[in-house]
């Protein structure tokens, strides 16, 4: 990327490595880990194939006019390398209409979710899962209040506890990008647990057919063809439960798309990247108390995978689950091949859906973002290794203060050995592609701002949006159908990618503030009574003109935004209206107005720690303050 977030593009290559095996990554001078942080044993690289996720199947005549299926979370066994012993893991596991003694999954993540537009989805979720967490220590932690990983709220707001005592495990399923009733949509205060333990919130659509360890939830698929997500959202815990395991892939098909030419089937690749860190005997170790980021890179959930591929184009579905890792990612060919060290490829979709193509080099993605890639093989002599890398310097949570979690470099191999297909490569070249340019959201003079500041009044401890904790009831009231721009200032010294549930908007731009002062500004508001009109005025501590959005995030539908240090990132959401219509005739399914809803750091740590808050859509005729206390105009 560049401009703003794409300094690093300037750095020197590296060279391709020709160590067989993955050197231990550490953190970068002055980041030592505390003695005790476990790091994976040396790996050899490129010796697993890249697994792909099966696809659940759905039984159609539960409910009249929506696939149906049921979704169970279990601990499992898988290995997520040749060197190393089975782990035991969390994963999602979709019951089999056609052989219910053959669920669908493979143990860690789940199933992939292949849906057409507009076609509803009706899932039953079962949790099954032990009642002792894998991860218990830090759940013991966050318990008895240590302020590394437990909420310490802002003054004058008190501690309140992220679950029950006697609670070691609940979940909930978020579909990430979703157009979604707020009952189904996963929220943190909709938790249930194994044995039936319900949070506060919880909700479930057509009660008779559950379980006090199930949920029904209901999706309109109302989105452009894109790739959506599901994931753990649990209260407290989601940054522990996703790494166990619980995410997924969700496809929103189009059948116009056929017309396309787009690589399908076997040539249609999804890549779920995470990070992950192993213990000497294979189980994952959760280091993000010690550390930012973990050391090992891990795709469909095997740790530096290869995939075989055939001399043609392939489409590549790329999704960052990792907790907090920011990639740059890019495809560094051997110096003999091309003239260039990387493998120029063509972005062609982002979070929301298609978007006028791009031919790049490399490109920037931060949690819970996806990016749709077009990757021509064709060219490349038989017997070719590309690897995908992590741009040299492009620590945990770039752009901003690097963090101090380990390097990593090299993350999977596309090795091209298979002779091309009898029938050939008869997709589409992409600079052909007739994808419709987005058009731009015009903000007018009256749109509305609102104004999210990401606000630490410690360092290396708990950040909130605006200085209000999450449990704190909505103060952000927003007239259904409004257009609004949000405004998030971010005086930290980390990027942070915000997620806005339920809608698409677009990247504005973004401009630099003068950080050190907002914030000890922003420090004597709070602690001065929050009076509004106090409140610091964002205008008077700009120090440059504003910034466009990146080319690749530029006229794209987008659910996750980068928010870089140091500045205000803006963002425009053309219309705020949730889904009404029951789905599939279950009555009370539609969203009834007021509606609310969340955002949210997507750094998961970020998000248990606090930096998330609910919002609300109200009538159009509703009276009353249409933002919390000075935070909008």
């Amino acid at each position: 990327m560049a401009g703003t977030l794409g300094g690093a593009a300037m750095l020197s290559r590296g060279v391709l490595g020709t160590r067989a095996y993955a050197s231990q990554a550490h953190p970068p001078a002055g980041c030592e880990d505390p003695r005790g942080t476990p790091n994976t044993p040396p790996l050899k690289k490129f010796v697993d194939p890249l697994p792909r996720p099966l696809t659940a199947i759905s039984d159609p005549s539960v409910y009249p006019g929506a696939d149906y299926y049921e979704l169970t979370m279990r601990q499992g066994s898988w290995r997520f390398h040749r060197d190393l012993e089975p782990s035991p893991v969390w994963g999602y596991w979709a019951t089999n209409p056609h052989d219910p003694h053959r669920p669908i999954g493979m143990g860690y993540l789940g199933p992939t979710f292949n849906v057409t537009r507009d076609h509803p989805t009706v899932v039953k979720y079962r949790n099954e899962l032990p009642t002792t967490h894998m991860f218990q220590k830090v759940i013991d932690q966050i318990r008895h209040g240590n302020p590394l990983v437990a909420p310490v709220p802002p003054p004058p707001y008190k501690k309140v506890k992220q679950f029950p005592d006697d609670i070691n495990v609940w979940n909930v399923v978020h579909q990430h990008g979703g157009y979604t009733a707020p009952q189904s949509d996963g929220l943190p205060e909709q938790s249930f647990s194994p044995r039936g333990f319900h949070a506060e919130g919880y909700t479930t659509l057509d009660p008779d057919r559950v379980r006090p360890n199930e949920a029904i939830y209901g999706y309109t698929n109302h989105d452009h063809s894109c790739m959506l997500w599901y994931h753990d959202h649990a209260m407290g815990m989601s940054a522990l439960n996703v790494y166990a395991g619980l995410a997924g892939l969700w496809l929103i098909r189009d059948p116009a798309d056929e017309r396309l030419g787009l690589p399908q089937g076997e040539f249609e690749v999804p890549l779920v990247l995470q990070d992950r860190t192993f213990n000497r005997d294979g189980s994952l170790a959760y280091t993000m108390v010690d550390r930012e980021g973990e050391d090992t890179p891990v795709v469909n959930g095997k740790a530096y995978p290869f995939l075989d591929v055939e001399k043609r184009r392939y489409r590549l579905r790329i999704l960052n689950a990792s907790n907090e890792r920011f990639w740059r990612l890019r495809f560094d060919v051997p110096r003999h091949v091309l003239l260039q060290p990387q493998l120029p490829f063509w972005l062609i979709g982002t979070d929301g859906g298609f978007r006028a193509p791009l031919q790049m080099l490399d490109f920037l993605i931060s949690p819970a973002e996806r990016y749709d890639l077009i990757v021509d093989f064709s060219k490349m002599p038989m017997g070719t290794k590309i690897r995908l890398t992590n741009y040299p310097g492009t620590q945990v949570h770039f752009p901003g203060v690097p963090g101090c979690g380990p390097e990593i470099a090299d993350i999977m191999e596309f090795r091209v050995t298979k002779k091309l297909s009898r029938s050939g490569d008869r997709t589409t070249p992409p600079e052909k592609l007739k994808l419709s340019a987005i058009a731009p959201i015009e903000p007018k003079p009256h749109t509305r701002r609102r104004q999210w500041v990401v606000y630490q009044h410690k360092l290396f401890r708990t950040m909130t949006f605006n200085a209000v904790p999450y449990m704190e009831p909505s103060q952000d009231f927003i007239k259904e159908g409004s257009t609004e721009i949000w405004e998030y200032i971010n005086p930290n010294h980390d990027a942070h990618p915000m997620h806005v549930h339920l809608v698409n908007f677009q990247v504005l731009n973004r401009q630099p503030i003068d950080a050190a002062r907002y914030q000890t500004d922003y420090d004597k508001w709070i602690h001065g009574g929050r009076r509004p009109k106090d409140l610091p005025v964002l205008a008077n501590y700009f120090t440059g003109p504003p910034v466009p959005p990146d080319p690749d995030e530029a006229l794209s539908y987008k659910d996750t935004v980068k928010a870089p240090a140091q500045m205000v990132t803006r963002i425009i959401i053309q219309e705020f209206i949730p889904p009404k219509a029951d789905i599939a005739s279950i009555p009370d399914s539609g969203a009834k107005l007021p509606a609310t809803y969340i955002h949210h750091c997507h750094l998961l740590e970020h998000e248990d720690d606090d930096l998330m808050r609910p919002w609300t859509i109200v009538d159009a005729d509703h009276r009353g303050g249409g933002h919390g206390p000075g935070h909008g105009h």
